[in-house]
């Protein structure tokens, strides 16, 4: 089976070793994504915003895998502060309101103080 790795362009993914996603078969997985906007590299300040910007650059590389956010079977959160919450989720709900996929969230620092969000998923595709 062979893998497909998926790149954003970042140079921190060459830098740090990682692929923004690797397609294995039947499953995508897609790294802890931040909310960058790859085109300008700035991060918002809003943690809704970063959040949008996340799931766009999530659907990004699942649609450049051949999966849809319909595949979406895993979803793990991390947001740096209980205030941010309830934006993130509002947010989520959005995209993800009628898939439900299993998900985690935790409340955990981040290595760059800019970033509120962090996100990664896991997609599966039957045949």
């Amino acid at each position: 089976m062979a893998r497909q790795l998926i790149s954003t362009g970042s140079p921190l993914e060459k830098q740090a070793g990682y692929s923004r996603a690797v397609v294995a078969g039947p499953w995508c997985f897609v790294s802890g994504t931040t909310g960058y906007d790859y085109a300008s590299m700035e991060m918002p300040r809003d943690a809704a915003e970063q959040t949008r910007n996340i799931l766009a650059t999530i659907r990004q590389s699942l649609t450049e895998g051949g999966f849809a956010m319909e595949d979406v079977v895993r979803a793990r959160y991390i947001v740096t502060d209980r205030a941010f919450v309830e934006p993130v989720m509002a947010e989520l709900g959005k995209v993800f309101g009628d898939i439900r996929p299993a998900a985690t969230m935790v409340i955990a620092g981040l290595v760059d103080p800019a970033m509120k969000v962090e996100i990664d998923v896991t997609a599966y595709r039957d045949g």
